[in-house]
């Protein structure tokens, strides 16, 4: 018999499902998907339309580039949420719970940093030189309007200009209060995980082994093209 003090393991509610931030790069979505319809579009020509041994020379390219277009362009993602990172690059999945993060870096790529030493780079989030010198700039206008009493967006002291609340990226818009000013869109990405990391590494939900996958579904039906490719040339 339960009580109301006292409910059955029934009547419990559920785990809150912990939810995923995903970011990704928009220009590399948009620029694997363009040359995905080039790659489909002149592939297929080739196949229905070709004499001799074309068709199979496509299909042989198709299967070998298709996969590999997919792995650096579209596939590469970055998914974190309270408890743990999971980094999808061309051809791994790196799983690490914040307890195993000991650092996440900042140059010309961008990486993070497990307890062992291990390096993994974020393809998902590429460094942009050129965006951290317009954010640079930026930053510097922003420090000359503010020494001369000027409001963003606004045209003296108490001009009311608003200034954006946060930016997106791959879809996914940060909050106000959770970027700085004056940085580029990879470099506030990688603020908010590092804070995140510094406020779940010790909690016990954020502690276990990491992981890394292999990406077969990427590598095989690639090296099968490759192989194909190179037997259709060895036969002429």
């Amino acid at each position: 018999m339960t009580t109301p003090d006292h409910p059955s393991p029934a009547a419990q509610p559920p785990a809150p499902v912990v939810k995923d931030r995903v970011y990704r790069s928009p220009l590399a979505l948009t620029g694997g998907a363009l040359l995905l319809v080039v790659v489909l579009w002149l592939g297929f020509d080739a196949l229905f339309k070709g004499h001799g041994r074309t068709p199979w020379l496509a299909l042989a390219a198709m299967i070998l580039i298709l996969p590999l277009l997919i792995a650096f362009t579209l596939r590469p993602a970055v998914f974190a949420n309270e408890d743990r990172l999971r980094v999808r690059n061309p051809f791994r999945v790196i799983t690490l719970p914040w307890g195993e993060v000991t650092a996440l870096r900042s140059g010309f790529t961008n990486e993070v940093v497990a307890r062992s030493g291990a390096k993994y780079q974020l393809w998902a989030v590429p460094v942009s030189l050129r965006a951290r010198k317009k954010a640079a700039r930026r930053q510097q206008r922003a420090a000359a309007d503010a020494a001369r009493g000027v409001t963003p967006g606004g045209f003296g002291a108490g001009g009311g200009g608003l200034a954006p609340s946060g930016f997106g990226f791959g879809g996914f818009g940060l909050r106000g209060g959770e970027t700085g000013p004056g940085r580029a869109q990879s470099d506030q990405i990688m603020d908010h995980l590092r804070e995140v990391r510094d406020r779940r590494c010790e909690a016990d939900q954020a502690q276990g082994e990491p992981t890394v996958r292999w990406a077969y579904e990427v590598a095989a039906p690639a090296v099968a093209g490759a192989v194909l490719l190179a037997i259709l040339l060895a036969v002429g």
